[in-house]
């Protein structure tokens, strides 16, 4: 009788236990991308058209960046919900920064790394110093650094390099640079994944306590993934500028949760430890295309983030369940 009575309760133990460690394994993550590219096809007749390929994958880098970014404090046993505000007081100030004059080009895209960086530190000085949730932290220094993103640039405007633009789009060897530049950030993480700091933010994420039984510098370890993050999130910052050809106060808020969407879509369980940002990049463009495909199917505006939101829910679902059920087989 106690074990009737007990089964739905540890049903529900074991479901909740799987929506946190929830994760994608390879072979979901790949079938959904290609679920997602198919989707695609079939509502917009020229989605392989060489225009339409330039357009999105040009909206496909800023996305996967973050994500990428996201990837490593969530590896990390972090999370961090100002990626989407570090990303646009880094890109409004760079505009300013830059001014629409090529000889600014430089130094504004080694202003918004660097403010990226900046964010992330104080994000990390915060949280490992001071030992506080880095979910609380976060969310607060979001209102912080959307804030200063508005004294820097109080209304969209400014102007980026033109070569920065049109360099954006153009097309070289038979693909556009959007494609180049997500190749360029794959190769980004198979080099980071090799570094001691990342090797040491998966060891953190997977034990901290471990770790710091092994001699790894819990706290450094911990400040460094998140100026990582702030600084991947500088390179985001660029590639929105890239696109859009000017400065928005407002432009990156909505990337923190697609961020978060995109990283556990990826196969990356936000207890941490365990994942890649190879998975965290599949992720990103398999979110983006879902919304692309949304936008092209003729929704209505008002019940798009209705449907975007019910699909990744649908997705994310899914994937607590099969690692329930993974876990009730062994």
């Amino acid at each position: 009788m106690t074990d009737t009575v007990n089964r739905p309760a540890d049903r529900l133990a074991e479901l909740v236990e799987g929506v946190r460690h929830a994760r994608m394994s390879t072979w979901m993550v790949v079938a959904l991308l290609a679920v997602a590219v198919a989707t695609n096809a079939a509502v917009q007749d020229n989605f392989f058209t060489p225009y339409s390929m330039t357009s999105t994958t040009a909206t496909l880098v800023p996305l996967v960046l973050v994500a990428l970014a996201q990837a490593v404090v969530v590896i990390g046993g972090g999370i961090d919900l100002s990626i989407g505000a570090s990303v646009t007081v880094a890109s409004v100030t760079a505009v300013v920064v830059m001014d629409g004059q090529e000889s600014n080009l430089l130094a504004g895209a080694a202003v918004a790394v660097a403010v990226g960086a900046g964010c992330g530190l104080v994000n990390g000085l915060v949280i490992a110093l001071l030992r506080l949730q880095p979910i609380i932290v976060t969310f607060a220094t979001a209102s912080v650094f959307s804030g200063a993103a508005l004294l820097v640039l109080p209304t969209p405007g400014g102007s980026v390099p033109a070569s920065l633009a049109r360099g954006y789009r153009e097309t070289m060897l038979g693909l556009p640079a959007g494609a180049w530049l997500l190749l360029a950030v794959l190769g980004l993480w198979f080099l980071l994944a090799r570094t001691r700091l990342v090797r040491h933010v998966y060891a953190v994420g997977g034990d901290p306590a471990a770790s710091y039984a092994s001699l790894v510098a819990v706290p450094r370890v911990q400040i460094l993934s998140y100026v990582l993050c702030g600084a991947l999130g500088g390179l985001a910052a660029i590639a929105l500028l890239a696109n859009s050809g000017s400065g928005d106060p407002f432009v990156g808020l909505g990337m923190t949760l697609d961020s978060v969407a995109a990283v556990v879509i990826g196969g990356i369980a936000l207890t941490g430890g365990r994942g890649s940002g190879i998975g965290a990049a599949l992720g990103a463009v398999t979110l983006a295309l879902i919304e692309n495909s949304i936008f092209f199917a003729g929704v209505p505006t008002n019940y798009r983030p209705l449907v975007s939101g019910l699909v990744i829910i649908a997705a994310l679902a899914l994937s607590a369940l099969t690692m329930t059920d993974r876990r009730r087989r062994r």
